[in-house]
């Protein structure tokens, strides 16, 4: 498979440039393939193979368009789009294996690596999201804009997005047991805690540390591929993904909230629903780790992140249930 989406990379690289030349090499891969693209005599880019069946090109060119309007209208630094030759932002390539059709995009190279998980930058991450969420809120999307939402049915419903959290690695009877209480109480409590305006739009959905690129005192924000209509405070359980867990995870969440509010208001009833969305996106992450067991980070964690988030779920419960 891996062989046939390179495949796929290569061949679109040369639409984008309208020459033979460039290499393409594997950076990543989850939801999407993300390649380093290097071609000779104009530098390094960033091209993304989008998987089969998780966005349309609308959707796609939705989440382009965001991006763009970030950069220009509220001063976040976001990767540009590389047109096509043919002036194109999005290039179709058929799968050389099964003749299906995969969307491409090619993003400009930004310098920079991951921040660490401290307290002074989850400040600036929570500042950071609260500029995104502020212009999200005002902004003026054009009129065939479309994304998915990041609500309890999308989540956790009989269609859920990244698979059942009960089909995940190491879910047995017990567990199923505890995180069906788990996840009984989360649904009450966002449908207590509503999604008006003010709590519910657009987000990034996956504004962790890792699509941070930290480089001279600047900050880019990349991979807005899971962004679409959420809670607000959802982005702030994002933030610790994989670490939901760790001692530290309190203050860091003090940090970005104090961030935050630089920029916008959160009251305190509300920041109490932080550790919500925490669980939510916890459980969220045991469901896709089940659903992408062929990914580094869902085979290295496993069972053991089931595990995990059983003792999180029973201290939430004894506290909010």
């Amino acid at each position: 498979m891996l062989a046939r989406v390179a495949a796929c990379a290569t061949t679109a690289l040369r639409r984008y440039t309208g020459h033979q030349g460039g290499t393409v090499s594997l950076l990543n891969i989850s939801e999407n393939a993300t390649f380093l693209a290097e071609d000779p005599g104009r530098g390094a880019s960033v091209l993304r193979v989008h998987r089969l069946g998780y966005h349309t090109r609308t959707e796609i060119a939705s989440e382009l368009a965001w991006l763009d309007a970030l950069r220009r209208e509220a001063g976040v630094r976001t990767p540009r789009v590389l047109p096509a030759a043919d002036g194109s932002p999005l290039v179709t390539v058929r799968d050389p294996g099964t003749g299906q059709r995969r969307v491409c995009v090619r993003f400009e190279f930004l310098p920079g690596s991951e921040p660490a998980a401290t307290p002074a930058h989850f400040a600036e991450l929570g500042e950071l999201t609260a500029r995104m969420h502020a212009h999200a809120r005002g902004w003026r999307r054009p009129p065939w804009f479309t994304r998915f939402q990041w609500d309890y049915q999308a989540a956790f419903g009989d269609q859920a997005r990244w698979g059942r959290w009960q089909d995940g690695i190491g879910v047995g009877p017990a567990e199923r047991e505890l995180l069906g209480r788990l996840d009984a109480v989360l649904r009450a409590r966002l449908a207590a805690f509503g999604a008006g305006p003010e709590r519910y739009g657009l987000i990034h959905a996956d504004l962790r540390l890792a699509n941070l690129l930290a480089h001279d005192g600047a900050v880019s924000v990349i991979d807005f591929d899971d962004a679409g209509s959420g809670w607000y405070l959802y982005d702030a359980a994002a933030a610790v993904s994989f670490f939901e867990h760790e001692p530290r995870v309190p203050e860091l969440i003090d940090s970005w909230l104090g961030g935050y509010r630089r920029v916008l208001a959160v009251c305190d009833r509300d920041a109490v629903e932080v550790e919500t969305f925490i669980l939510f996106r916890r459980l969220l992450l045991v469901a896709w780790i089940g659903s992408h067991q062929g990914v580094d980070i869902a085979a290295e964690l496993g069972a053991g992140y089931t595990a995990g988030t059983c003792e999180m779920a029973e201290s939430y419960l004894t506290r909010f249930a």
